[in-house]
C-alpha cells in the first residue's frame, strides 16, 4: 500500500509569526520607500494609518476563518468552502498572482540594492544567486526556514530602532524636543485625500506576512489557536514599525527628495548616517531580503500545494510531497523557474501586481466570514451580527475602494490574469469529465472524474 506523505507540524506561535514578519519583512519600508512615498504623495505615516485600519478589519477576518478551516489554502480555502467553489478559484487565482511575484520582489530588491552598493557586478547576477539559494533552503524545510527567519527579524527590528535613533537626534538638534510631536505627517499644504489613499491601496502589500501564515496551517501546532494570534501580532508589530519610520522622517526631512524611485531608501540612509549607516544598511538589507525571498517561497509553494491537491492544478506535481523533506519540492522548483523573471521586470510593477492578488483576496475573505458564519452557521446574535457581519462587510468595502484605486493598467492586467485562470479551469474541466475506457474482467469499464466505474458485458 502506498504511504501517504503529509506536511510536518512544527512550527508554534513564535515561529509563525517570525516567518510572517520575514515574509512581509520589516524592511520592506526601505525597499519600496521611493514606490510608495511618490503614490502616496510624500504623505507615507497617513498612508500607513489607512492602510493598517484596512488590514486590521482584514486581519479579523482571516483569524475567524482560519479556526474555521485549519488547512493550507488560504482565502482560496475560505472562498470555496464558505460562498463557492467557482468563486474559490477566481479569488485563488487572483491570489496566486500575489504569491508568484512576491518571491520576484525579494529577489530583484536584492539585485537592485547589491548593484547599488557593488555597481561592478551586474543586477542579474545577484538575482540568479539568491534565485538558487532560495530554492535549496525552501527544500531543506521549513523547520529551517524558521530559524533563519526569527533571527533575520530580530537584526531588522534592532537596525530600524538604530535608524530611529539617528533620525530622532536631526529632529531635536535641528529643533527641540517638542519638535517630535507634530501633525505634519498627517496633514500639509499639499495634502490630497484620495493620493492618500491611493498610496494606502498600493502599500497594502507591505502587510501581506499576516496572510501567507495562513498557508502553513498545515505545519503550525494546534493552528486554531496559533495562527489567529499570530496574524494579529503581525499586524500590529508591522504597523508599529511603518508608521514610527515614516512619521519621524517626514518630520525630519520634509524636504527629501530622490532621484530613483527603486533605491530612494538608499540615497537617504547616505543622507541620515553617511556610508557607514550605509555599510550597515546593506548588510542588514540583504539579510532581509533573502529571508523575506524564503518565506516567500514557502507561501506560494504551499498553495500551489493546496491548489494541486484540490486538483485545480496536476495532483502529481503540485500536490507531491519529497518523502525525506517532507516539503513540495517540484514546487519549489517552478516558483525558482519564474522567479528568473526577475530579471526583466520592474519593482514598480511587481508591486502593484501583488497589491491587486492581496486586495481581491482580502476582499473575499470578508466576504466568506459573512457566508460561513452569519448565512450558513445562522450565527445571528447581537454580538454575532456585529462580529460575522458588520466587522467583515465594512472590510470587504473598504478593501474594495482600495481596489479601485491601483492604476488602470494595474487593474486591466490583473483583470486579463484573472480571465486566464476562468479559462484554463474551463478547459481543464472539460478534459477531466472525458469518460475513460479500459477492459477489465470482460468487461467494458468507463471511468468519469469522480472514479465511478459503469460497465456492460462483452
Amino acid at each position: 500500500m502506498e504511504q501517504k506523505v503529509e506536511l510536518t507540524k512544527s512550527l508554534g506561535l513564535f515561529g509563525v509569526v517570525f516567518l510572517g514578519l520575514a515574509w512581509m519583512t520589516p524592511m520592506i519600508f526601505f525597499t519600496v520607500y521611493g514606490v510608495a512615498n511618490e503614490a502616496a504623495g510624500g504623505m507615507l505615516a497617513a498612508a500607513y494609518i489607512v492602510a493598517f485600519i484596512a488590514i486590521f478589519f482584514t486581519a479579523y477576518s482571516y483569524s475567524r476563518m482560519v479556526k474555521a478551516f485549519p488547512i493550507a489554502g488560504s482565502a482560496y480555502t475560505y472562498t470555496k468552502k464558505a460562498i463557492n467553489p467557482k468563486i474559490g478559484f477566481v479569488v485563488g487565482w487572483a491570489l496566486l498572482l500575489d504569491y508568484i511575484v512576491s518571491p520576484i520582489i525579494a529577489i530583484l530588491t536584492f539585485g537592485l540594492f547589491m548593484n547599488a552598493q557593488f555597481p561592478s557586478i551586474p543586477v542579474f547576477v545577484w538575482i540568479i544567486l539568491l534565485n538558487i539559494v532560495l530554492a535549496v533552503v525552501n527544500i531543506i524545510g521549513i523547520k529551517s526556514v524558521a530559524r533563519v527567519s526569527g533571527f533575520s527579524v530580530l537584526v531588522q527590528i534592532v537596525f530600524i530602532v538604530f535608524f530611529l535613533l539617528f533620525v530622532i537626534k536631526d529632529i531635536i538638534v535641528g529643533g527641540n524636543g517638542l519638535a517630535l510631536l507634530s501633525i505634519q505627517p498627517f496633514m500639509s499644504s499639499d495634502f490630497s485625500l484620495s493620493t492618500v489613499f491611493a498610496g494606502a491601496a498600493l502599500i497594502c502589500f507591505c502587510f501581506l506576512g499576516f496572510d501567507a501564515v495562513t498557508t502553513m496551517a498545515e505545519e503550525t501546532v494546534d493552528p486554531k489557536k496559533t495562527i489567529p494570534k499570530a496574524i494579529f501580532l503581525i499586524v500590529i508589530i508591522a504597523a508599529i514599525l511603518y508608521i514610527a519610520i515614516s512619521y519621524f522622517t517626514r518630520i525630519a526631512y520634509p524636504d527629501f527628495s530622490f532621484h530613483n524611485a527603486d533605491t530612494a531608501a538608499h540615497e537617504l540612509i547616505l543622507m541620515v548616517g553617511g556610508n557607514l549607516l550605509s555599510a550597515i544598511f546593506t548588510t542588514v538589507l540583504i539579510v532581509a531580503t533573502f529571508t523575506q525571498g524564503v518565506s516567500s517561497v514557502t507561501s506560494v509553494t504551499r498553495f500551489l500545494f493546496a491548489l494541486g491537491r484540490e486538483e485545480i492544478l496536476p495532483k502529481k506535481v503540485f500536490a507531491y510531497i519529497h518523502p525525506k523533506f517532507k516539503t513540495p519540492v517540484l514546487n519549489i522548483v517552478f516558483i525558482t523557474i519564474i522567479s528568473f523573471l526577475a530579471i526583466a521586470i520592474d519593482l514598480d510593477m511587481a508591486v502593484t501586481f501583488v497589491s491587486f492578488g492581496a486586495l481581491t483576496a482580502f476582499i473575499f475573505v470578508n466576504l466568506s466570514v459573512i457566508g460561513h458564519f452569519y448565512v450558513k452557521n445562522k450565527k445571528r446574535s447581537f454580538k454575532e451580527t456585529i462580529m460575522y457581519l458588520i466587522l467583515p462587510l465594512f472590510g470587504a468595502g473598504f478593501i474594495g475602494w482600495l481596489l479601485t484605486l491601483l492604476e488602470k493598467q494595474t487593474l486591466l492586467i490583473g483583470i486579463i490574469w484573472v480571465l486566464i485562470g476562468i479559462f484554463y479551469v474551463s478547459i481543464r474541466a472539460k478534459v477531466v469529465s472525458k469518460p475513460k475506457t479500459s477492459l477489465k474482467k470482460g468487461k467494458i469499464v468507463l471511468e468519469n472524474n469522480q472514479g465511478n466505474q459503469t460497465g456492460n458485458k462483452i
